[in-house]
C-alpha cells in the first residue's frame, strides 16, 4: 500500500505552494515599480540642499522589486521550489468563512459606519459561526457596540467613522 493510500487517508488536492509565492512575489515586484515610478515623479535625485522627496522611496522600491523579482525565479524556475499543497480546498473554505465576512464589514463600514457595521458584524458572527442563539447574539453584539460608543464619543471625545449614511445621526453625536 502506498503512503497516500493509506486507510482514511484522502488525497490533498489545491494549488502548490511555490504558485502562492510566485503570485505574492508578482504583487511585490508590482508595488515595487509602482514607488519606483511615483518616487521618481516626486524627484528620486540629489538637489542642492540634499536629496529629492522620493530620493528613499525609490531606493526602496529598487529594492522590493529585485526582491520580487529573485522571489518569483525561485518559485517558478528554481531547483528547491516547494510543489507541495499550499492550501487544500476544505481548508481554503475555513478561511474564506472568515475572511469573507471582515470584507463585506470593511465596505460595510462605508455606508453605515463603524458602529452599526460592528453590531451587525458581531452577531451574524456568532450566529453563523459561533452557533449561538439569534437573541444571545443580537443583545451581545448591541452591548458591545453601545459601550465603544459611549467610550469613545461620550467619555474620551473621540468620534469615530459614522459613514456615509450616518444611520445613527438621530443621537446627535
Amino acid at each position: 500500500m502506498e503512503p497516500n493510500q493509506e486507510s482514511g487517508a484522502k488525497h490533498r488536492t489545491g494549488v502548490a505552494t511555490n504558485v502562492i509565492e510566485a503570485i505574492v512575489a508578482l504583487c511585490v515586484l508590482v508595488m515595487g515599480v509602482v514607488v519606483v515610478v511615483n518616487s521618481w515623479a516626486l524627484g528620486a535625485g540629489w538637489t542642492t540642499d540634499g536629496p529629492g522627496a522620493g530620493y528613499f522611496p525609490f531606493y526602496i522600491g529598487i529594492v522590493l522589486s529585485i526582491s520580487g523579482a529573485g522571489i518569483i525565479y525561485q518559485a517558478l524556475l528554481g531547483k528547491n521550489r516547494n510543489t507541495e499543497i499550499f492550501v487544500d480546498s476544505e481548508q481554503l473554505k475555513r478561511v474564506l468563512s472568515v475572511f469573507l465576512p471582515a470584507l463585506v464589514y470593511v465596505l460595510a463600514v462605508q455606508f453605515v459606519g463603524l458602529y452599526v457595521a460592528s453590531a451587525i458584524y458581531i452577531a451574524l458572527f456568532m450566529i453563523i459561526l459561533g452557533k449561538f442563539s439569534p437573541i444571545k447574539s443580537v443583545i451581545a453584539a448591541l452591548i458591545v457596540n453601545t459601550l465603544f460608543f459611549f467610550m469613545f464619543e461620550v467619555w474620551f471625545r473621540v468620534p469615530l467613522f459614522k459613514g456615509n449614511l450616518d444611520p445613527l445621526s438621530f443621537l446627535g453625536y
